[in-house]
């Protein structure tokens, strides 16, 4: 049974309690307004819902999730990261990504990141909640990712990229340095073929609320956040 989800109360039900077809569909309604966001995300729920959907929430079983230390890194792409004169940024530009997300999404096969999905994340930014990680070529945004965090734990939410392999370089230089800070855990939702072949593996739902409980309390090591440079790189890679 699906629970429709009042306009005024932040609670959710239980993650347990979510259909298994489809798998995690958790409740209806509600609203995108931060206190409700934050909520969802400190219990391993989340937002996904089509342009013409009531607001959907999920939690699916199992979990698709990275290791920050185990992220894939092909070889031709540690050779590209060690030959590339692009670079990376945190927090420089969520709402360009944000924005450049929905209109890659969409011209490939429609996207969820509608404008009340814009203004809910880029509110949750300001709020220090959300993030955006960059890469650039001199000024030229061309490719990244954003997501939410809680305490240890970063969910990822979606990645653009407009030249070859920006997105992947995006992912394995925030890993590295999310590793390097004190993250435990990467969070990428529901498995699809790409984020398998960058080295997601599934989680079952209850241990991936058990570390969640854990990281939600957890702070990672000052200056994490802030609007900065960082280098171009993947774990392991010198």
């Amino acid at each position: 049974m699906i629970i429709q989800l009042p306009a005024n109360d932040f609670t959710f039900p239980p993650p347990a309690s979510a259909l298994r077809e489809p798998n995690g569909l958790l409740a209806v309604g509600g609203d995108l307004r931060p206190q409700r966001l934050i909520a969802a995300y400190e219990q391993g729920i989340f937002p996904w819902f089509g342009e013409q959907d009531p607001i959907l929430w999920w939690s699916p079983d199992p979990r698709a999730v990275f290791d920050p230390a185990q992220i894939h890194a092909s070889r031709s792409l540690r050779k590209q990261i060690r030959q590339s004169h692009y670079r990376c940024t945190i927090n420089h530009a969520f709402s360009e990504v944000i924005n450049a997300c929905a209109e890659v999404r969409a011209a490939a096969e429609g996207t969820w990141i509608n404008a009340n999905i814009i203004e809910a994340f880029c509110a949750l930014h300001s709020l220090g909640y959300a993030h955006s990680v960059e890469i650039w070529d001199d000024t030229a945004l061309v490719g990244g990712l954003y997501g939410v965090s809680i305490g240890s734990l970063f969910c990822g939410e979606s990645m653009f990229h407009r030249r070859d392999d920006a997105s992947k370089m995006a992912l394995t230089s925030f890993a590295a340095h999310f590793l390097t800070h004190g993250g435990r855990l990467i969070d990428c939702q529901i498995e699809n073929p790409h984020l398998l072949s960058l080295g997601a593996s599934q989680m079952p739902r209850q241990r991936f609320l058990q570390i969640l409980h854990i990281a939600r309390h957890e702070k990672l090591d000052h200056g994490m956040w802030l609007p900065q440079s960082i280098a171009l790189t993947c774990y392991g890679l010198s």
